[in-house]
């Protein structure tokens, strides 16, 4: 049972009577931080008591007297302006215990299902996954670990990019720059050079296009600049004028740089100089050979044919490193047949309509219309959502659908539940779980020292490496064999990649930072991970039988602050959950098993386990350090993350 959720339903009834806004004041019931206010408080009578004009205290004694608490709270005291402080009767707590001692679940019960897709991950499958991916990886495998573990109906589903134009530039690629004994090698890698290749030339050619104009705005922009500072111009007006062109100006020269990149890239290549003569018109080209593709080309569809294969394969490898697996795998290539039916239906239902050529759907509030299907007949990425959600409704019953997508497409699924809604999906949920931007030490997108975007598989490798290392210096008896140092550095290696990921605000950018992901101290997978080993070690040393031990009619006794406080903080194990599930946040589950670590730390200094010379308090020491050790087990691998016994 959820102690805390037992004392928010005790208060609902009471607090009716003083606010129609309940919800609210029961979230102001939370744990206490310090242990000497109890081990809960409720604040929620100080800004009640403002509303009607109450004293705060005699506001709270109200809610006092008329809840009902004997049962299990030993005392429900108000404090200082206006708390409620809450202390658990210890008989109470030690029957929780025994309850949960023989319960596979920790006492996490479970919720009414309901029929959840996640849709996270979603690379284009032609081009090798890079570190801009991991979020999305992460995030969305641990929610659907979660919500399943919660009782949830969950479908994963990886919706690839396999049908785009970057396929029209591997096409093109391929017909006039593969190297054929590279392809035979290593199809990926040579079809992702193609990728790069066509895609550095077209940027070329536009950049060439572009650059005289852009030189031309910058110049004008600096002629307004200095056209404003010799003005008569109010001084306010004029500093805020010239701040917001000089922000302008500088955008503008970052773009010519990057512009100048690009041409100098290919100019300083006597080769790739020529290749771009060659291939004046590749982007046109490009596009051409991805709606040939579209359009049943035979020659075409073929290459895709033979690409695909191996481009899954090499994503599965990825995963396989990751730890992440999918339900369905349904990409854009499944939907193109459903696509002309999905502008026909919204044409007909009076949702669509015909702009400038364009069919698009227009939301209220909004400037920018929602396109369909653009001027030339090509369908777009709203056309494929909307069908999968049509078909996810129809083939799956799905209720509820999250899209673990970076926050740079909220306008996108801002009008693709607007459209949805409109369409007669009203009932379903859908929601953007959006995330921001993995950086590197420089506060930007975290790339290579040569600029490019890290790829996903050699970070992943890095961490593994760099782990090992740290394995091995923590190790200089040698007491782990080779096998098991491997193991360990897989773990924990892979563990601090995700853990340094997900204990962040998903909506939140992060700096990425070797030294503080694979940290044995402070709030990372190691330290937790670490926890994990050391109870596992007190087990090893004491040679117990853990069977043996969870059998035994013993009674957790929680005589000690500290073995209170941490079968407290386990208890909490469901509360952290139903946040995670409420609001999609992994990190509320990184908190809570990140404060578990530290309370089992404080126990364990504080309360001699194997040295205990009382058998109850031995036996019942012992029972709480087995369900620490498993909570921390089940809350790494909701995670993602594995727990060695060992380290």
């Amino acid at each position: 049972m959820s102690a805390l959720q037992e004392i928010r339903n005790r208060f609902a009834s009471v607090l009716a009577s003083f606010t129609d806004d309940v919800d609210a004041s029961l979230s102001m019931i939370r744990s206490s931080q310090d242990p000497k206010f109890g081990d809960f408080q409720a604040n929620c009578a100080m800004p009640l008591a403002k509303k009607s004009g109450v004293a705060p205290r005699d506001l709270a004694q109200q809610m006092v007297d008329q809840v009902q608490l004997d049962d299990f709270c030993e005392t429900v005291e108000v404090a200082g302006p206006g708390f409620i402080n809450l202390k658990l009767r210890t008989d109470w707590l030690e029957q929780q215990a025994r309850k949960i001692v023989g319960d596979e679940r920790l006492g996490v019960q479970q919720v009414e299902p309901k029929r959840i897709v996640i849709d996270y991950s979603s690379p284009n499958v032609a081009k090798p996954m890079h570190v801009g991916h991991l979020r999305s990886s992460v995030i969305g495998n641990c929610l659907e670990r979660v919500l399943r573990f919660l009782g949830h109906d969950v479908i994963s589903d990886n919706h690839i990019g396999d049908w785009g134009t970057q396929f029209g530039m591997i096409i093109y690629g391929y017909r006039h720059f593969v190297d054929q004994a590279a392809y035979a090698t290593a199809p990926v890698a040579e079809l992702a050079r193609l990728y790069r290749l066509v895609n550095q030339l077209s940027d070329y050619h536009d950049a060439c296009r572009k650059q005289p104009a852009l030189e031309e705005q910058i110049a004008n922009c600096g002629e307004q600049i200095v056209q404003l500072e010799g003005s008569d111009e109010d001084p306010k007006k004029k500093k805020k004028a010239i701040k917001k062109l000089r922000g302008e100006h500088d955008g503008l020269q970052e773009t010519l740089a990057s512009m100048r990149s690009k041409r100098d890239a290919i100019d300083s290549d006597p080769e790739l100089k020529k290749l771009a003569a060659e291939h004046s018109d590749i982007a046109r080209l490009a596009r051409l050979e991805t709606a040939k593709l579209h359009s049943g080309d035979e020659e075409n569809r073929a290459l895709w044919d033979e690409f695909l294969p191996e481009c899954l394969k090499a994503l599965d490898h990825v995963y396989e490193k990751l730890g992440v697996s999918f339900d369905k795998t349904l990409g854009e290539s499944f939907y193109q047949p459903m696509l002309a039916d999905v502008v026909a239906n919204l044409k007909e239902s009076g949702l669509a309509t015909d702009s400038d050529g364009a069919i698009c759907v227009f939301a209220e509030g909004n400037a920018a219309p929602f396109i369909i299907q653009k001027s030339d007949g090509a369908f777009t990425y709203a056309t494929t959502d909307l069908a999968t959600i049509r078909y996810r409704v129809e083939e799956f019953g799905t209720q509820v659908m999250l899209y673990v997508v970076d926050t740079r497409q909220s306008e996108h699924f801002k009008l693709l539940v607007d459209t949805a809604r409109r369409w007669g999906y009203g009932n379903v949920e859908i929601q953007h779980v959006n995330f921001g931007t993995v950086l590197g030490d420089d506060r930007r997108p975290f790339k290579t020292r040569s600029g490019d975007t890290v790829g996903l598989e050699s970070l992943l490798d890095e961490a593994v490496a760099r782990a090992y290392d740290v394995v091995v210096e923590n190790d200089p008896a040698g007491d782990l064999d080779e096998d098991t140092r491997r193991s360990v550095a897989e773990a924990v290696g892979i563990g601090g990649i995700k853990y340094a990921d997900l204990h962040h605000n998903r909506e939140s950018d992060y700096v990425f930072n070797w030294d503080k992901m694979l940290a044995k101290n402070g709030d990372t997978a190691t330290y937790i991970q670490y926890a994990n080993a050391r109870i596992n070690g007190i087990f090893r040393k004491g040679d117990i039988d853990l069977t043996d031990l969870r059998s035994k009619a013993a009674t957790l006794r929680l005589e000690h602050a500290s073995e209170r406080g941490l079968f407290l903080q386990v208890l909490s194990f469901g509360d952290a959950l139903a946040v995670v599930e409420r609001e999609n946040r992994p990190n509320m589950l990184t908190q809570f098993l990140f404060d578990t670590a530290n309370r089992f730390s404080t126990f364990y200094q504080d309360c001699p386990v194997l040295k205990e010379e009382d058998e109850a308090v031995r036996t019942s020491r012992l029972l709480l350090c087995d369900l620490t050790a498993r909570t921390l087990t089940q809350g790494l691998a909701l995670l993602g993350i594995d727990a060695p016994k060992q380290m």
